[in-house]
């Protein structure tokens, strides 16, 4: 049975586009990440989520970011760099009024930079928004 939190969890999951199979690689793993979501990860992908030191080629990239851990854009250049093709990065930030929050124009500013762009925010977890970045497509003729 699952309770009503599991079942938010799971939905932040898929709203990130999560899938059966994925790979995802992990960045800025620390002791304040949230386990339960990590482990809804685990459990719709079917995987265990991969650190930063793997070197194959992975789906998503996942980043937990908090306001001092340096800069953002290099984090989300490095978290590119395994990335497969129509792969997608997520950020997970610290929610506003937490400390090492960071603002939604920062993450835009470094998604920019970095060539991609911001594709939505999910409440992922209590204390953590996630923001999905992919590539900018391509226009149609």
């Amino acid at each position: 049975m699952t309770t009503p939190a599991q079942s938010a969890l799971q939905t932040s999951v898929a709203r990130l586009g999560y899938t059966g199979g994925q790979v995802i690689q992990e960045f800025g793993y620390d002791g304040d990440v949230d386990d339960d979501f990590r482990f809804a990860i685990e459990d719709q992908t079917g995987t265990d989520l991969e650190d930063e030191d793997y070197q194959e080629v992975a789906d998503s990239s996942l980043i937990w970011w908090r306001k001092d851990d340096g800069d953002l854009v290099d984090a989300v250049v490095d978290a590119l760099t395994n990335l497969g093709d129509g792969g997608s990065v997520v950020v997970l930030t610290l929610k506003a009024g937490r400390p090492g929050h960071v603002e939604a124009s920062d993450i835009e500013e470094a998604a920019t930079t970095a060539g991609l762009h911001t594709s939505g925010t999910v409440n992922a977890c209590d204390d953590w928004t996630a923001t999905k970045l992919v590539a900018p497509r391509t226009g149609r003729r």
